[in-house]
């Protein structure tokens, strides 16, 4: 749980989106959507799950009515939930299956970015969970088709992964907090 104020919330937020995803290029899809701010920062402090799934859906609702310009994709911010990375993915299970039974897989998709993100079979001191690690629990919300335009002009975009983690795996853990310092309270 963040003893943080919602405006430190959201400002930590914004500054590892520019100094990790955007600096270090991780995603290089983000940036245009920063520059032209049609990425939405939606920060919830509840740590009911119940309450989770209908922020979720209603963010999801939020994007599905809002033109491209107006919302590109949406982080859902969740300071005050789902510490335990696991409860996180079964969290991320529920609002994937959200998006199954409203009929909106076609349309969205979900990225998952947790302080403590693992990737299943990787040695837990691997620099390669650093890629999905983030200052608070979000969802991303992804238009598909708005993806789909990205990565038809990207050249080889199943590379993006890979380079991911040979870039931070070059960095180091040391080299990575001092880009980001609040990187040093993470597991």
């Amino acid at each position: 749980m963040s003893k943080n104020t919602a405006q430190q919330q959201l400002t930590l937020t914004q500054q590892w989106l520019e100094t990790i995803v955007v600096g270090m290029n991780l995603c290089p899809f983000a940036k245009p959507v920063v520059k032209a701010q049609s990425l939405r920062y939606a920060l919830t402090q509840t740590s009911d799950s119940e309450q989770l799934l209908r922020f979720f859906l209603a963010e999801l609702e939020k994007i599905a009515q809002a033109s491209e310009q107006q919302i590109a994709t949406t982080l859902v911010i969740m300071p005050s939930a789902v510490a335990d990375f696991y409860d996180y993915l079964d969290l991320l299970a529920q609002c994937e299956g959200l998006l199954e039974s409203a009929q909106l897989a076609d349309e969205f998709q979900l990225a998952s970015f947790h302080p403590g993100y693992l990737f299943a079979g990787v040695d837990i001191d691997d620099m390669s969970h650093w890629t999905n690690r983030s200052p608070y629990p979000m969802l991303h919300i992804i238009r598909q088709g708005q993806m789909s335009r990205l990565l038809a002009g990207y050249p080889n975009p199943e590379s993006i992964p890979q380079r991911n983690i040979q870039l931070l795996r070059e960095l180091g853990r040391a080299e990575l907090i001092q880009r980001f310092p609040p990187f040093a309270d993470y597991t």
